[in-house]
């Protein structure tokens, strides 16, 4: 029910409607709020940013005549096999468990189409997932829940999970109502009972530990795989800087527009940096150290188009990742499950409650009739559907760039609209030679 402003009603800016039903829900209930998706402030990001197409000072190449490769190669620092990627877009880590036995299979599908990885996430790997994804990464988080020898030397990579956008500092959580059976027996835990993962690996306390702790995977899978390391965006130059010291092969950014299965909304919100800066942060660290495009970044948290791929890519990204977007185009917060949505409170478009397990379009629920909706097949085709439209929008830009391939393009490719994203990505704005905090130009 909407409410009728009248003449000479006046909202309050810190004290508005929604901020006034938090606060009377949380005396209510005397908890505090937990959703899923990430941040939905208002962020400066890559829509702040846009690209300066060649004309005559460039020129630019002929659309589906002239080439320009999208692949990637990471790992190359120390492991065996680095992992060929035929395009620069990734699957992130999303748990069965956060997710259904039919959206991780969806998601291998995907990927596999379209020559990419997805990503196991917490909760260990399932047999489904290792069968439908030609190149998967295996997630090593610090609840260890479901991980085993076995797996890491099934898997194809390893990432070391230090940190995730929607909550930098903060562990994992599943609600008891996702936690099923099959749930319950791989990560060892009692069925129908709240899970909160521990915040910080229990084995290490800084970047000495996590370089031991690297050179046992790598042992443990006899130098074959790739190891990653993954940050939340908070400090993320310091962060980087000590991941590349303990010896990753590949570096993570997660920015706080990154999703999440379930966190407390105070965290999504309030906690954390945007994915622009954060991968800026991250680049100059790498330059810094002289292991810019040796050690390989995969920037995510908020990609949501083929502009955002190649933004990130001009920016000095190797790969970015991708976890809400995927969601949504395996069939989350489609019109087609209106009427659901109504029913939940909510509707097609606004959707966030992931935790409560009783998503309507069969994706984060552990629920086997909701389950069933979704066609692991169908759903599949639609993901490697999204990744080639991705994809292609990154090539169509690096080719009005003038560029033979989408890792060509760099950060003189691109103007910034905003003084916000000038300063945060230390690009000029548009018009002038002028980045914030920098000398002045015309």
């Amino acid at each position: 029910m909407s409410l009728e402003i009248k003449p000479g009603m006046r909202e309050s800016a810190s004290f508005d409607r929604n901020v006034i039903h938090e606060i009377q829900r949380a005396a209510e209930t005397g908890i505090y709020d937990i959703r899923g998706w990430g941040a939905k402030r208002r962020l400066p990001h890559f829509d702040d940013l846009v690209f300066l197409g060649a004309s005559m000072s460039r020129y630019p190449l002929e659309g589906y005549r002239e080439r320009c490769a999208t692949d990637v190669t990471l790992g190359t620092r120390c492991a065996k096999k680095p992992i060929r990627l035929k395009i620069p877009v990734t699957i992130a880590g999303m748990s069965f468990g956060a997710l259904s036995a039919q959206a991780k299979e969806a998601l291998g599908r995907g990927a596999s189409e379209t020559g990419t990885s997805t990503t196991t996430g917490d909760g260990g790997m399932t047999d489904e997932e290792r069968h439908h994804s030609k190149i998967l990464v295996y997630q090593y988080l610090p609840s260890r829940y479901g991980m085993n020898p076995d797996d890491l030397r099934r898997a194809d990579a390893i990432e070391i999970v230090l940190g995730q956008g929607a909550k930098p500092g903060g562990g994992g959580m599943l609600l008891g109502r996702k936690i099923s059976d099959r749930v319950a027996a791989m990560r060892t835990l009692p069925k129908g009972i709240d899970q909160r993962s521990a915040c910080r690996h229990p084995d290490w306390t800084g970047p000495d530990d996590l370089t031991i702790k690297i050179e046992e995977l790598r042992e443990i899978t006899d130098w074959q795989k790739p190891v990653y390391v993954k940050v939340g965006a908070s400090r993320t130059y310091y962060d980087t800087a000590l991941a590349v010291k303990a010896g990753a092969d590949v570096i993570v950014v997660d920015g706080m527009q990154g999703g999440t299965g379930a966190t407390q909304d105070v965290f999504i919100e309030h906690v954390g940096i945007p994915t622009l800066p954060a991968l800026r942060q991250a680049v100059e660290a790498l330059k810094e150290l002289g292991m810019h495009r040796k050690v390989q970044l995969i920037i995510s948290g908020g990609i949501r188009s083929g502009a955002d791929v190649a933004k990130a890519l001009a920016m000095g990204a190797d790969a970015v990742s991708i976890g809400t977007a995927a969601l949504i185009a395996l069939g989350c917060n489609s019109p087609k499950w209106q009427k659901e949505y109504e029913q939940l409170g909510t509707a097609a478009g606004f959707y966030d409650d992931y935790q409560d397990g009783r998503d309507p379009a069969g994706i984060t629920t552990q629920d086997p009739e909701l389950g069933r909706r979704l066609d692991p097949v169908a759903g599949g085709r639609r993901l490697a559907n999204y990744l080639r439209v991705l994809t292609m929008e990154a090539q169509t830009v690096a080719r009005a760039c003038g560029k033979s391939h989408v890792l060509n393009l760099e950060p003189e490719d691109l103007a910034a609209l905003t003084i916000e994203a000038a300063a945060m990505a230390k690009i000029p704005l548009a018009g002038t030679s002028w980045i914030p905090g920098g000398a002045a130009g015309c």
